[in-house]
């Protein structure tokens, strides 16, 4: 049974320090403050987009009292860390937990404005999955220096998220967290097929696997190298100017048909995180695009 009522809230990226950040998703972006502050270990900054969907940028704080940030930093590198889905109920959600098999890590429920429960990537298909119950929203001023925008700001519309394991990644994504699959395409991308998954809110995950479960791309494999999943790139909608930097050449996972794609910034261009930048004119279809073929 999935648990009930649960959105994907945000994604999270980590980063060594804050304001490593603001360039691209606040000022070349258009990111606004949402919330933030310092806790044990880390210091999270939320930001809204055009669409209300939120990026989360992680720094390590107070490394010595909690390391869980600086471990990942240093083995890792900044990037992708993890996606946040709020339940109206964190105790129903962590029995359905148990009763699915799975084992929650970190599981805290002393906040009575925040409770939390995390599944390891080795649960959830190659990303941190949070589970969190929170008693309103939060918000708070922004730090001191924190940039203005220079443009509007743009949608943040989709993670998309490579697994090596379809039918696992739709268990858990559709069966397990009540996501709708919005669209579904078959060898939509070198023989990879694509799904978008929706929640209630506006941020959606778009989930690319092998179409037969054979090395169909041999380029996309290498990259997933052994890996059960692995975020490959956060898509934006926007219009006016682009970011300024060069676009890599190739074809995109997981764009389809009516999603032409402006520009791309390498994840070494953007501490570990690659962004892909859509026509905000363009509308999907229902078939793979000149870019993804």
């Amino acid at each position: 049974m999935p648990i009930s009522g649960a959105v994907l809230d945000h994604v999270a990226v980590a980063v060594e320090r804050w304001a490593d950040a603001w360039p691209r998703y606040v000022r070349g972006l258009g990111g606004n403050w949402a919330s933030g502050g310092f806790n044990v270990g880390f210091a999270p900054a939320q930001l809204a987009y055009g669409n209300d969907a939120r990026l989360e940028v992680l720094q390590p704080w107070q490394t010595e009292a909690n390391a869980f940030l600086r471990r990942f930093l240093d083995s890792s590198g900044p990037g992708p860390h993890h996606l946040t889905f709020k339940v109206p109920d964190i105790e129903a959600a962590l029995q359905a937990v148990h009763a699915a098999g799975m084992t929650p890590v970190s599981v805290d429920l002393s906040d009575q404005d925040w409770k939390e429960a995390f599944l390891h990537p080795r649960q959830a298909m190659g990303t941190v999955v949070q589970l969190a119950q929170a008693a309103g929203s939060w918000e708070s001023q922004p730090p001191e220096g924190f940039p203005k925008a220079s443009a509007a700001p743009a949608d943040l519309v989709h993670v998309t998220h490579v697994v090596a394991d379809w039918d696992g990644a739709v268990a858990l994504f559709v069966g397990f967290l009540g996501g709708t699959i919005q669209s579904e395409l078959s060898a939509s991308w070198s023989g990879w097929r694509t799904a978008t998954v929706s929640w209630a809110g506006p941020l959606r995950l778009r989930l690319v696997a092998s179409d037969s479960g054979g090395p169909t791309d041999s380029s996309l494999w290498s990259w997933l190298d052994g890996r059960i999943g692995r975020v490959h790139h956060l898509a934006f909608r926007r219009t006016g100017a682009s970011p300024g930097q060069k676009a890599e050449a190739g074809p995109v996972p997981g764009v389809v048909a009516g999603e032409h794609v402006v520009e791309q910034i390498a994840p070494e261009d953007n501490h570990g995180t690659r962004l892909v930048f859509l026509d905000a004119t363009a509308t999907a279809a229902s078939g793979p695009s000149d870019s993804a073929r």
